[in-house]
């Protein structure tokens, strides 16, 4: 056991030289690499499957003994300063090694198949495997320097993923913005550092933890500075895990490839703020009022991300807002001291929703293989619609992703969320009822981005082969009469019009054509149908068995990860111990005592029929809004009667529409962000440009002018002769004598 803590130092480095080899081969030999460029997906992937290994390993070590390791080494020595590396194997360090790895892993097979065609694919791969690397850098580190360091590099790697596609203007604003707005966050994280080590001294955990808790216990500090200190560290938390008021990023950050959105959006990086805050944790416990903050964070976080889901359109950004709203609820937890349910959600929620990210590009790439798609109405989940019957596989996961993260049992997310809400009644009333309330909007918003994407019409917008007019291809409902299990063959035209009068094309059965589809490079998922030879279109279908892979394991996760935390026996004393207990044994004890609270099957079976019934009514209210069986209810009486309300329907329609649109602009936050802090920036940089040149260059353009005037009237004055040069200077002289003398005369009478 000792030898594999000892090899631990060996995670961080093992997937580094894939970008190193990669950008070695495109120096030296760039043709031959890119020609060969498919191979290096296996060494990406071989590589960080022996990092899981190895962290499965000490996981196993981690539940069995409970031991924790560190190693360091000095770097630079000095009478007053000392500056040590290393590394730190413990419970949180082995968990956040085994999401890294194992997700990871799983994207890179899936962005095999997905970024195959792109001429970026090796780029792609360096920049998955140095962040990869700083991540588990990051994990691994054993200071806050050295924190602060891979949180750097953690940070550059996601400004270019998110900017991959650089060439398209919004992808490029987008990482600028995830970059300037993560800059905040770090400069505060970086305060705090320096804060704190002159402080203490020390930039190691066990010393920074030890020191500060005496200090504060004997008050031989001051509070008000040492607060500030640990709000600034937080800082960086609220910013790299999208809290409010820095979540402004993570929105936009989905114009970046879904693998991308899958790894570091939903499992690794934006939960290395999570991972930051639990890291110090035994140090904000101490001051109170740190704690309330963090909580306070946290549930604005909760409401406003599902909030903000509401009324999204493009089935990314619905599940950015998501993961938004889910590591709220991690941040309230830590919040509230309740340090094992944090990390059961962080669990739970990034196999779940990877599951999500991962089956929404599945969604989006069987989009784009349709004719004339383009890659914006590709995500747009109001072109989408009945895709049940194309991407059967796909369906199944997302909605059991969907389940999941709607806390639906015995689905992974809903024993973790579960605890979040039942710790929340001990902590304050108020939260608690922002807390559930906020899981049936989860399950509101989640459920709309499934009904809209997958049940319903295919309500797809195409393009003709020569683009000259907008039609639109439905399939037969999936809810009328008739309805078969395999889609009729005979499909409608309908051509729009300005929204006016429109009429069908003939109803013939029409047959793919073979030609066109090994024109189109043979790829198995594109079905081109032709009709009347003109207009040339395709149905949407299921991805390549590679990206369908990653899928059926991640629902396996979704399915089982639960059982970790699950509460198997309870005794008079509490319950027993589960995995995930025996897992965080070091440092369950002083942080999460509410998890031994519970008192019987009884307690924990009465609250989770409470939340289950709050998600299944957010479940019922999406299907009777989005799903198309209102129109086979309307018939009864109460629901018309509730359609026909009267004259107080326009004022709810007045209430619901500024809501949507709160929702949809984003609660105007970018907005006001733009006016108040880009605008100001703006004018501060006009005022500044002003005063540049118009004082500071007009001062030195002034002394040249000057300097040029009286140079030009003096040239005149030289004229090459000694006698009028001697006569100039007696003159002078003189005058200054007469001037002397009258004052002198005038000083003594």
């Amino acid at each position: 056991m000792e030898q594999i803590y000892q090899y631990a130092w060996i995670i961080p480095f093992l997937p580094l030289p894939v970008p190193m080899l990669i950008g070695a081969g495109l120096l030296l030999f760039p043709i031959a690499t890119k020609n060969l460029r498919r191979m290096w997906a296996f060494p990406s992937i071989f590589l960080l499957s022996i990092v899981m290994i190895f962290s499965i390993n000490l996981s196993i070590q981690q539940i069995n003994s409970s031991y924790i390791y560190q190693y360091v080494w000095s770097w630079t020595l000095d009478s007053d300063f000392s500056l040590e590396f290393g590394y730190l194997i413990d419970p949180l360090t082995s968990i956040m090694s085994m999401l890294i790895t194992t997700v990871g892993i799983l994207v890179l097979i899936y962005s095999d198949n997905y970024m195959a065609h792109d001429q970026g694919y090796l780029r792609f791969f360096a920049y998955m495997s140095f962040f990869s690397t700083s991540m588990l850098g990051l994990v691994t580190s054993s200071n806050l320097i050295q924190i602060y360091i891979f949180w750097e590099l953690v940070g550059m790697c996601s400004y270019l993923l998110i900017g991959f596609w650089f060439t398209r203007p919004p992808a490029a604003i987008a990482c600028q913005k995830a970059f300037i707005t993560n800059r905040v966050g770090d400069f505060g994280l970086l305060l705090g550092i320096l804060g704190f080590y002159w402080i203490t001294g020390s930039f190691e955990f066990r010393d920074l933890f030890e020191i500060v808790n005496n200090l504060i216990y004997n008050n031989q500090v001051n509070s008000t500075f040492v607060t500030l200190c640990a709000a600034l560290l937080f800082a960086g938390a609220v910013a790299k895990s999208a809290q409010f008021p820095l979540h402004v990023w993570l929105p936009d950050a989905m114009e970046g490839p879904t693998p991308i959105s899958a790894l570091i959006h939903a499992a690794t990086m934006v939960a290395a703020g999570i991972f930051l805050v639990a890291r110090l944790l035994p140090l904000f416990i101490v001051i109170p009022y740190i704690m309330k903050l963090i909580s306070l964070i946290g549930i604005i976080t909760v409401l406003l991300g599902a909030t903000l889901a509401l009324a999204q359109k493009d089935i990314k950004r619905g599940l950015a807002y998501s993961t938004m709203s889910q590591l709220g609820y991690m941040i309230l937890a830590l919040g509230m001291g309740s340090y094992r349910s944090a990390l059961f959600h962080l669990i739970t929620h990034a196999y779940s929703k990877a599951l999500l990210f991962l089956g929404s590009g599945s969604v989006i790439h069987s989009m784009e293989t349709i004719v004339g798609y383009s890659p914006n109405k590709s995500q747009n989940m109001v072109l989408m619609g009945g895709l049940t019957k194309h991407v059967p596989i796909t369906k199944i996961s997302f909605l059991l992703g969907t389940l999941s993260l709607c806390g639906i049992p015995p689905l992974a997310c809903f024993w973790s969320k579960d605890e979040i809400l039942n710790a929340t009644w001990l902590y304050s009333p108020i939260f608690a009822i922002l807390a559930w309330a906020t899981a049936g909007l989860t399950a509101f918003y989640m459920f709309r981005i499934y009904l809209l994407t997958f049940e319903g019409h295919l309500n797809v917008h195409f393009q003709n082969y020569s683009g000259d007019k907008n039609v639109s291809l439905y399939s037969i409902s999936l809810w009328g009469k008739g309805c078969s299990k395999r889609i009729k063959k005979n499909v409608r035209l309908l051509k729009m019009n300005n929204n006016e009068s429109s009429f069908f094309f003939s109803k013939k059965t029409y047959r793919s054509d073979e030609n066109v589809r090994k024109n189109m490079g043979g790829r198995p998922f594109i079905n081109i149908v032709h009709f009347d030879k003109k207009n040339v279109f395709s149905y949407p279908s299921e991805s390549d068995n590679t990206m369908l892979f990653p899928l059926l394991i991640l629902v396996l996760f979704t399915l089982f990860i639960g059982f970790l935390g699950i509460p198997f026996n309870f005794n008079q004393e509490g319950r027993d111990l589960d995995i995930l207990s025996k897992w965080l044994a070091p440092s369950i004890n002083f942080l999460d005592q509410k998890a031994k609270d519970s008192t019987g099957w009884y307690e924990f079976l009465k609250d989770a029929t409470f939340s289950i019934s709050i998600a299944y009514f957010g479940i019922f209210l999406a299907s009777f809004l989005y799903k198309p069986i209102y129109s086979s209810f309307k018939k009864f009486y109460f629901i018309n009667l509730f359609v026909k309300i009267g004259s107080k329907r326009s004022r709810w329609d007045k209430i619901i529409n500024a809501l949507y649109d709160w929702s949809y602009n984003r609660a105007y936050i970018d907005a006001f962000y733009t006016t108040c802090f880009t605008g100001a920036i703006r004018v501060l940089a006009q005022l500044t440009n002003f005063f540049d040149r118009q004082v500071i260059d007009g001062i030195t353009n002034a002394v040249g002018v000057i300097s040029f005037f009286v140079g030009e009237g003096i040239k005149y004055v030289g004229g090459g002769r000694i006698s009028s040069y001697l006569f100039l200077y007696f003159s002078c002289v003189s005058i200054c004598l007469l001037v002397y003398y009258f004052q002198f005369l005038s000083q003594n009478g």
